[in-house]
């Protein structure tokens, strides 16, 4: 009664082993590591397509152009209202300068037809024009103004017929406004002028122009002689950027004929531009791009002339273009164009820019605003982002990696503390794993042990059983009783292949037949035996 009662108490503490597979298997967690990590990528893998599909990749270059457009609408806006303004104040100059020299040589009786047979009153002309013109100069904000006059001073000079006396004024420093000592400086002019008013001559100072190769003279005065029914609003002119004879000095000239009330024109007048004075009002803004720069030149079909433009930035395309006054303008992709020569090539935008009304003179004369970005520096830039975009979506795939890892032990550690418990003697008194399939599992594997137990009570297995077992061990062949064996040994199906060299095939063979020939159902039968057996202290032989 008592090997009865030890029986049934191991019977009832059996646990339901999980049938092993003969292929080999890869671990839960690493096969839902695997699974997770191919989601990331795959979802990683669909963003990098709609970014593509977006034009994200490119979106520096869309941002790009977005930056070069407003910075030129800005700079058009900016030069067509300043040179605008100071064609208004060089035309009211041009008005006010002849009425007031013609009443002057009207005093003296003396026509303006006739002012280069008159040299002697032109000292007196000149300086009494002063304070108009350093008016005009303060007014407009400009770096100079300017009148010349069609006479010399002494006509019996060399090279006479190529000096016109005159008037030129320069603010050195147009850019401070509302200065209460403003650099006025005489370009050109008599010298007495500045010993009265107390001004310095510039260190390249003439007294009389020299219109030898003077457009700024030539075309205004021509202009007004021919175009007699053209009133000054339609006569100035915008000389391109050009160096002044007998200096170092460039600057765009606005140049308005002097036409008496008889219609004859005597001189010219205007206001300038220098390049200084450009850069410092129509800066456009460098950031993010540090070479940016804006240009106002004359365009003529496809090309830009570098060598008679205004340039504004700190970076010009006139220092590097080494002599080569053209830039060759071609249509890139969107809405960018090229500006090339050479081994240089720019990116930018332009547009026309009216220096001139209709029915002017000039109205043929073209001239664009544009604003330009080495190419370099653009492709730099789309390269730089692009590159902090691939590596923050590396980091996102490491981050996806990470957090997959992470999510795999966790989800599977109930699963595996669910399976520990399996392992245990007493399943009936297992905790829940709060998963419902380990639950069942375990509520199941303790269902079933219970069935054992109760099978074996119905059955009132006897000490003959044992007997009967251990005779029919002797019945097991070598091979047979060599496996047997390792199971008495503890070792399972898979260790038994392994330590006999043997297939786990041959192993399930071997298992058939000791089954068969020991009466047993199952491998978990067969076990239960042997438990008993060394319960009772028997000798398996």
């Amino acid at each position: 009664m008592e090997l009865k009662n030890k029986l049934l108490t191991r019977i009832k503490q059996v646990n339901q082993k999980i049938k092993e597979s003969g292929d080999k298997t890869v671990p839960l967690d690493i096969r839902l590591f695997l699974q997770l990590s191919v989601l990331v990528l795959t979802i990683i893998a669909g963003v990098v397509a709609i970014l593509f599909i977006t034009g994200t990749f490119t979106a520096g270059l869309d941002e790009s152009q977005h930056l070069v457009e407003n910075e030129l609408d800005h700079a058009a806006s900016a030069i067509t209202q300043q040179y605008g303004e100071l064609s208004v104040q060089a035309i009211d100059f041009s008005l006010e300068l002849s009425r007031s020299i013609e009443a002057k040589t009207n005093q003296k009786g003396i026509p303006l037809s006739d002012l280069e047979q008159h040299p002697e009153i032109l000292e007196e002309i000149i300086s009494g024009e002063f304070d108009r013109a350093m008016f005009t100069l303060q007014r407009a904000k400009s770096s100079g103004v300017f009148f010349i006059l069609n006479a010399t001073i002494n006509p019996a000079l060399a090279n006479a017929e190529n000096s016109r006396a005159g008037l030129y004024i320069k603010n050195m420093e147009p850019n401070i406004i509302n200065s209460s000592s403003p650099n006025i400086i005489v370009f050109r002019g008599i010298p007495k002028i500045g010993r009265d008013h107390a001004l310095s001559l510039h260190t390249q100072w003439k007294m009389e122009f020299d219109i030898s190769d003077a457009s700024y003279y030539h075309r205004p005065f021509q202009a007004g002689a021919i175009h007699t029914d053209l009133p000054l609003s339609r006569l100035y002119y915008w000389n391109p950027v050009t160096l002044l004879p007998d200096s170092s000095e460039e600057a765009m000239l606005c140049s308005v004929p002097l036409i008496d009330s008889r219609g004859n024109v005597f001189g010219v007048c205007g206001i300038e531009i220098s390049t200084m004075l450009f850069k410092l009002t129509n800066m456009p803004d460098s950031d993010p791009f540090k070479r940016l720069f804006c240009v106002l030149s004359p365009v003529n079909e496809n090309t830009l002339d570098l060598q008679h433009s205004m340039f504004a930035g700190g970076y010009s395309a006139k220092i590097i273009s080494k002599g080569h006054d053209r830039l060759n303008i071609s249509k890139e992709r969107r809405s960018f164009y090229s500006y090339s020569h050479q081994d240089h090539s720019f990116l930018g935008v332009h547009k026309p820019v009216q220096l001139y009304p209709q029915g002017s003179a000039f109205e043929n004369e073209k001239w664009v605003a544009a604003v330009m970005i080495p190419k370099d520096d653009i492709v730099t830039s789309l390269t730089r982002l692009n590159l902090m975009l691939i590596a923050l979506l590396m980091l996102l795939v490491v981050l996806g990696v990470l957090v997959s890892l992470i999510l795999s032990r966790k989800f599977l550690q109930p699963i595996t503390q669910g399976l520990d418990m399996i392992k245990t003697t007493d399943l009936s008194n297992a905790p829940s794993t709060k998963i419902a399939e380990i639950d069942d599992l375990i509520k199941y594997l303790s269902e079933h042990n219970q069935e054992l137990s109760e099978r074996a009570q119905q059955e009132n297995l006897s000490i003959n059983l044992l007997d009967e077992f251990l005779a029919k061990i002797k019945e097991l062949s070598p091979a047979e009783r060599a496996v047997f064996d390792l199971y008495v040994e503890g070792h399972t199906a898979k260790e038994a292949a392994e330590e006999l060299c043997l297939s786990i095939n041959t192993i399930k063979t071997h298992n058939k037949k000791i089954y068969m020939k020991l009466n047993v159902a199952s491998r978990d039968e067969l076990l239960l035996y042997i438990s008993m057996l060394k319960e009772i202290g028997a000798e398996i032989e």
